[in-house]
């Protein structure tokens, strides 16, 4: 049987962007926020400085969506300033300044569970959220994080007699593994339709050199988890799973 504790978080933010990697004129959102991001604010809040290993469970719900209006700024590597061409002269070189769309979710509420890899980490990532030395922020720098509840418990695998039916209101990053095993399912089915979005999610990186030995170039190679987004979710009965002490099912990637 696998048992392991776990930091519950539960979460709200007013108006937030995770905003998706290829999307530029319109910053388009995740519906929740990716796994990196989530990773990113737990070692802001704990001062890392260097990656400690963790599985992570995403799920929450929003009211609803809206676009609001932001200064973006565009720059070429190497171009110099030109009055004619651009608004901004950084030291020699030109920035260009103008206007983007930028895509909003609305009263966002949110149920986090973080596993770290070395089970004596939870303690300091909890006090991290229990006091945090500044105020959280999740997603941009200024999606400030209201921390509505935070403690550890106990995550184990699980099997149910009955079929186990998560609150419609909440979706969730379900791993492809539990989907491709038909331990559950999801959306508001009728017949064989199931609804659901198929993401790509960054997690993790790795530092790649693609220069040389002598002019070393660093890029980040992402480790991507494929995941489906979608509410409505039925676990199927006599099928384990892992939950949380409260019968919450961690979906834990």
């Amino acid at each position: 049987m696998i048992t392991m504790k776990a930091i519950k978080i539960k979460l709200w933010q007013d108006l937030v962007n995770y905003k998706k990697p290829m999307s530029f004129q319109l910053k388009e959102t995740y519906p929740l926020p990716p796994f990196s991001t989530v990773i990113g604010m737990v070692h802001a809040l704990c001062g890392y400085t260097e990656y400690h290993e963790m599985d992570i469970s995403v799920k929450g719900k929003y009211f609803s969506k809206a676009n609001d209006l932001a200064t973006r700024y565009e720059f070429k590597n190497g171009m110099t300033y030109d009055e004619k061409r651009h608004q901004l002269n950084v030291e020699g070189f030109g920035v260009s300044r103008g206007i983007s769309t930028v895509e909003l979710l609305a009263d966002v509420e949110l149920e986090l569970h973080i596993i770290p890899k070395d089970q004596t980490l939870l303690e300091e990532i909890f006090a991290a959220f229990k006091q945090p030395k500044e105020y959280p922020s999740l997603g941009r720098r200024e999606d400030l994080v209201t921390i509505l509840s935070s403690k550890i418990v106990s995550v184990e695998e699980k099997e149910f007699e009955d079929d186990l039916k998560l609150s419609k209101d909440y979706a969730a990053y379900i791993p492809l593994e539990l989907i491709k095993e038909e331990k559950l399912i999801y959306g508001d089915s009728k017949g064989i339709s199931f609804y659901g979005t198929r993401y790509q999610l960054t997690k993790d990186y790795t530092l790649v050199n693609i220069g040389n030995k002598k002019t070393p170039k660093m890029k980040r190679a992402w480790n991507k988890k494929e995941v489906m987004y979608a509410s409505s979710i039925t676990v199927f009965e006599e099928e384990k799973i892992l939950v949380d002490e409260e019968n919450s099912v961690v979906f834990a990637i």
